[in-house]
This record gives structure tokens, sequence and C-alpha cells, in this order.
């Protein structure tokens, strides 16, 4: 069945309190996504940021983000009062989200609702129904806040080792915090079904991302530290990177612990079952981020200052694969299978029957015949006219080398009428890739300050892209209708 949709994160929808959230505006954009005839909406992962801002780099794989909770749907249920979030410093352009200011008044504003909340017997059944993870993501939260901040690795022996004795304490003294923290994730689990079951209706389904690493502070390492290569002193082995290539010099450095693979085999790869089943139950299709390091990694020892002197180490492979899929039949998963991909990686994707990449700005860097040319699409594929991890299509244009721009026009046949961005947009339509997947900024033709991310970087822009309120227009829909009816993707 051919199908498109669009990629946006949630956080880049507009709206009164600093960020994209899952009230009206995200329900709009569903209607948005209806009218312009298309069915899936990719929104990346909803676990809360880390380092960079970044969702990418959670301190849990199974938590959701409290920046995505609505606060105007708190005001209507009781909570909150509509001055009590107008006396608050939210941004300081509509433009961007301010992750310091979210950082110092969302929490503030959520503990008044907290204050405030009298349905315990639903947070109850909530907290039983994620017993698996949410006591320890809680008490975690709870006991950095009692640190002031600080990570895992830096607390106090006992609690850093996890001495039950020591946990047992701290989960008597931090009560009321470690509730705190179950209500949260109650309140974004209510609003995201709600958000979902409406976009299931309007015959939307939601597309996820699933990192393929955890950073070292998180719950998940402090919970499970024997199933990632740390030594004696809880210290990484090795972290993990991209190797040199031609667009980065020493490779890249993500400084993520590396899995035991061996240790995750012995007791039947129990938590990759738990983190796929919990993503199942949030996504309607899982999209596995650097699936090639399931194949083979780039292992870089701790401590080195760039990925240079890493080296390939086996990954799992199709053995994890077979377990997820017998333990969790019909979850239906897409392989990120960019970068350095080797005839190894192929085979494991194909094996696996998951659908792979093609992203068009890829197409046309190079003389010798690309395998992202869209003549050279497959049908079990989805199509990009680039990720939150490129250049938006305008950008793309603007800054290709001449005769790269000169190639993709010819090949392409982009014109002026109909407009450049739009001619790629026409071309990623057209491929027999299964779906096709566009950002919202390319629909809107914005350039390069509308660049969701820069790999590599922490330049304090990246992840803060926020859409006009007047993006979703009636216009925009029907143009967008016309183009997916006349390529046989409506459905």
């Amino acid at each position: 069945m051919r199908e498109s949709g669009i990629l946006m994160h949630i956080t880049s929808l507009p709206g009164p309190y600093g960020v994209g959230t899952m009230g009206k505006y995200a329900f709009a954009f569903v209607d948005f996504l209806k009218k312009a005839g298309q069915s899936k909406w990719q929104v990346l992962p909803l676990t809360p940021t880390g380092f960079g801002d970044s969702p990418y780099q959670s301190c849990s794989t199974f938590a959701g983000n409290p920046y995505l909770i609505d606060l105007e749907i708190l005001v209507g249920e009781g909570l909150l009062s509509k001055a009590e979030l107008e006396t608050v410093i939210w941004n300081s352009r509509e433009d961007r989200v301010d992750y310091g200011l979210l950082y110092e008044n969302r929490q503030k504003v959520l503990r008044l609702a907290y204050a405030r909340f009298q349905k315990k017997e639903e947070l109850e059944r909530f907290s039983r129904k994620c017993c698996d993870w949410l006591p320890d993501f809680a008490l975690f939260m709870a006991l950095k806040d009692a640190h002031g901040g600080k990570p895992w690795y830096e607390w106090e022996e006992p609690l850093k080792r996890r001495n039950p004795n020591a946990l047992w304490k701290a989960r008597q003294e931090l009560k009321d915090s470690i509730r705190f923290y179950c209500f949260v994730q109650y309140l974004f689990e209510k609003q995201w079904e709600a958000l979902k079951t409406y976009a299931h209706k309007a015959g939307v389904e939601i597309i996820g991302d699933v990192p393929i690493y955890v950073p070292l502070d998180s719950a998940d390492v402090w919970s499970d530290t024997e199933l990632f290569q740390l030594d004696d002193k809880l210290n990484p082995v090795a972290v993990a990177g991209c190797p040199p290539d031609g667009f980065t010099e020493d490779g890249q450095l993500w400084g993520n612990p590396l899995y035991r693979w061996k240790v995750h085999k012995k007791d039947g790869y129990n938590w990759w079952l738990r983190r796929i089943r919990a993503a199942a139950q949030r996504y309607d299709l899982i999209r596995i981020d650097h699936f090639r390091g399931l194949e083979s990694y780039w292992s870089v020892p701790y401590g080195a200052k760039t990925a240079r002197g890493g080296r390939w180490e086996k990954g799992p492979g199709m053995e994890l694969i077979r377990v997820l899929q017998r333990e969790l039949p019909g979850v239906r998963m897409i392989a990120e299978d960019l970068g350095f991909i080797t005839p190894e990686v192929r085979k494991l994707r194909d094996e696996a029957g998951f659908p792979g990449m093609k992203v068009l700005q890829f197409a046309y860097d190079s003389e010798e015949p690309s395998e992202y040319l869209p003549h050279n699409a497959t049908v079990n594929s989805v199509y990009y006219t680039g990720t939150h991890d490129n250049m938006t299509a305008a950008q793309w244009l603007q800054t290709a080398p001449e005769q790269t721009r000169d190639y993709a026009i010819r090949y392409m046949g982009l014109q002026e009428q109909e407009g450049y961005v739009w001619g790629m947009i026409r071309t990623a339509m057209a491929t027999v890739s299964d779906l096709c997947m566009v950002q919202m900024q390319d629909y809107l033709e914005l350039g390069g300050e509308a660049r969701m991310n820069f790999p590599g970087t922490n330049t304090g822009e990246n992840w803060t892209w926020r859409a006009a309120s007047e993006c979703m227009s009636d216009e925009l829909a029907q143009k967008i209708h016309r183009l997916t009816k006349l390529y046989g993707r409506l459905i």
C-alpha cells in the first residue's frame, strides 16, 4: 500500500507556553494531516530530553517527556489556573524553544498541579501498569533532585551501587518526590493516549523512534549496570560512536555506554523485549535508530578524545530480531540504515523484513550512481526528502555545490514555476517506496533557520525550531492532498 506522512516533532508545534505540547495544536495537526491526505505522523522520540536538549539522550527509554504535557488541559481539569500560567516567562521568542526557561519553570507548575490532584486510585492503577520501569525511574529522578542534579555515578557508594538497604531508606525519605514523578508520567500517558486515539480515528498512525543507545546518566543504566560495558568502578569500558568518514574527519564520539550483548543473550534479551514492548504500546510503527549497530558497532575506548581509535565489534544481529519477532508478533519496525552500510547490514535488514530508509538529499553527492537515487528506490522502503538530522530542502538547494545542484535540477526536472522544493517533494512522492515522509519544514519551504538538528554539535539551536500558528492552513493541506492523490498515496 502506497502511503505518505509528515515528520514533525511535537515540540515544534505552535502554542502559548514555550514548547509544542499534546494539546489543541497537536489535535489541530492531526486534522491538518487528515485534510492533507496523510496517513502517518512521525514524532521522533517522546522521551525526556537530555544532553544538548536531545530526546535521543534521555534519562529514560520508557518515560514520557514532561515538557509535552499540555498545561491548558490541566487548567480545564482544575489542577492549574490561567493566572498561574500567565505569571511565568515561557520563552524569549515564539519561533524557538528555550529549554533553560522550561527547565526552570515547567516542574514548578507541575508541582502545583500535583498538590491539587485527588484521583489517587487512578494514579495507583497507572503505577501498577508500569511497575516494570516506573518505580526505578521515579526513584532515580527523586534521588537526582536530592543530589542537586548530579549524575548517579557521583552519588554515595550505597546508592550508586543500589544497595537494598540504601534504596529502601531512600524510598521512605523521598516518598512524596517519588509520587510526584509517577504523577507526571500519569499525566503524560493520559494525554498521549487521548491524542493517539484521536489520530487513529482520523486514520493517522504514529511513527516513533527508539534510539539504539541510552546515556550513562540514565535510569536504565543505573537500574541494570550489568547490561552495559562498565568496569568495577562503574565507569564505561568503551563508548559508542561512528568512524571517520567523508563528513567527519575524526568520526562522531557519542559517549553512550555500549551493551554487554552476551549478558543480554543470557537472560533472553529481556531488557530489549521490555523496551520494544513499551515502544509498541506508544507508537504504531517503531523506527530503530542506528539499526546498523545491531549488525556491528563502533567501539571507542572510554576517555578517547575522538572516535578515530575505535574498532568494529559484532552486534547481536538476527538473533535479537528473531526474539523480538517471536515474542512481540505484529510489531512493525523501520530500519534507520543510513551512514556506513555494508552488505552484512543490508542482509540483516532484508532478512528481518524491515523497510530501510532513502534520503533524497544524499542521491546527488557523487558522480557515481547512488542507491538513494529515486530510480533505485525499492518498494519496501521509506523515502524522505530529508530527516531531522539533515538540512531542510530549501537550505540544501542553497548550499549544495554547484555541480551537485545542477545534477539534481536536471534529474528531478526542477523549475521555478513549480518551486524547486516542491519539485523535490514531487520526486520523493513519485518513487516506488511504500512510504514517503516529508519534513513539515519542507512543505513550508523554510531554510536553514528551521533545521531541527545538526548531529555532533551543541550550539543551543538544535531541537528548538517551532512552527508559526498559521502553518496548518487549508490551502497548504489542499496542495499536499493534490500531490498525494496524484501519486497514489491516499488511503
